[in-house]
């Protein structure tokens, strides 16, 4: 089967590889109608989650059909139609009961400190292959793939394998609730959603910041307030916004690939150009800071702490913060001190996709929400390097990138 491989940092490949087997009783095979590429998966061939195992195949969004399942499945058979969370999960330890599935004591091959296993990451995080390929190996099946309905397309569907369900948990990370003014820094698919579901939640204005305008225009499409960082100083205009109180939440989307203002009120000096700088060495530091060829291909972002810093700066004392965007284990620069000063709550994670994506499957089975609209690209997997490429390089308009993988 064709699979997306991880070989080397600036280095993927769409290779033949074998189909998978059930290697566990709880294990299910599942046929792939629809993957993706997120903004996760460019982390790894940049070189800013690390260290990955090669010939590890990527994706963590899919959509398919069952094939086979192990002798210990229950609830799934061959035939069912299914969405597969990112995170994988067993459903009976301790965490898997209180909801927070994302941090299942069972799933990670690491051992239950090692956190978060998810498909096609870093070596902490298992590894376990990932989605992008026309098979997979489903672990803990029962718990970490859901039923569709006919309701539901699968284009439909593969946002709700993970970016829907992030984007809401991060609305919920940051304590949206009705009235609230929130920022969403990051109008890529995951900033996208979350400013869809801070309005879901009963925000009263959620105000986007981010430096490329095409995905400022799809925010305004959801009538967010848009901030353009290359043309304002985002701070001063969220507190112009907000008669110099501050946000009440706001919601990270970006992460460790933040990209610093190149031109404005906002743009930063030369001491703070060489303080990225040596963040990005630290982060990445087997990676290339100016990409690979004339097109910079698989650059780092060179502000790993920029969104870091604007949140804590934009938001109200008293506020509340909610990360989603992905930092590494090497990220360790955050403005704690300031974020003290202000009695500020800042929680962070991995969504726990399981607890989380139910309800939203029922919000877009009803016809309520339709995530389809922020889909910009469909590509069949035969041109998955060349849109990871173009997603990579940031190109307008390129906000998700769905891939058809049924053969």
């Amino acid at each position: 089967m064709r699979a997306v491989v991880w070989h080397g940092i600036g280095d993927i490949r769409l290779d033949e590889v074998p189909e998978p087997t059930v290697q566990h009783p709880e294990d299910a095979i599942v046929r792939i109608t629809r993957s993706a590429i997120c903004g996760t998966d460019l982390h790894f061939v940049r070189g800013t989650m690390a260290p990955m195992q090669e010939g590890t195949i990527l994706g963590h969004e899919a959509v398919g059909v069952v094939t086979e399942v192990g002798d210990a499945v229950r609830g799934f058979s061959a035939g069912d139609r299914v969405v597969i969370n990112s995170t994988i999960s067993c459903g009976a330890c301790r965490y898997c009961r209180m909801g927070k599935t994302a941090q299942c004591d069972v799933a990670n091959p690491n051992g239950p400190q090692a956190g978060t296993s998810f498909f096609g990451g870093p070596e902490s995080t298992g590894p376990v292959d990932g989605l992008q390929a026309e098979y997979v190996r489903v672990p803990y099946a029962r718990n970490t793939m859901h039923p569709l309905p006919d309701t539901v397309s699968d284009e439909q569907a593969i946002l709700l394998s993970d970016i829907f369900p992030t984007g809401w948990f991060g609305a919920e990370l940051a304590g949206v609730t009705r009235g609230d003014v929130v920022v969403v820094f990051g109008a890529g698919i995951v900033g996208q959603f979350a400013a869809a579901s801070a309005y879901k939640l009963g925000a009263a204005r959620v105000i986007v910041v981010d430096g490329e305008e095409t995905r400022l225009a799809a925010a305004l499409a959801q009538h967010c307030e848009v901030v353009d960082y290359n043309r304002e100083d985002p701070v001063q205009a969220i507190m112009d916004l907000t008669n110099g109180i501050g946000a009440d939440a706001v919601i990270d989307a970006v992460g460790v690939d933040a990209e610093r203002p190149k031109q404005g009120p906002a743009a930063v000096s030369d001491e703070q150009a060489q303080q990225f700088d040596a963040e990005v060495q630290q982060v990445a530091p087997d990676a290339s800071p100016d990409g690979f060829g004339e097109q910079q291909q698989w650059k780092p972002g060179d502000g790993p702490s920029q969104v870091a810093q604007w949140a804590v700066a934009s938001v109200a004392k008293y506020g509340r913060i909610g990360i989603i965007g992905v930092y590494g284990p090497t990220a360790e620069r955050y403005p704690i001190g300031q974020a003290m000063n202000k009695n500020l709550t800042i929680r962070m994670g991995n969504c726990d996709h399981h607890s989380v994506t139910p309800p939203l499957i029922d919000l877009v089975a009803s016809g309520q929400f339709d995530p389809t609209a922020l889909i910009t690209e469909h590509e069949p997997i035969g041109s998955a390097i060349e849109a990871y490429e173009a997603f990579d390089r940031r190109e307008p308009g390129w906000v998700k990138v769905e891939l058809e993988t049924s053969k």
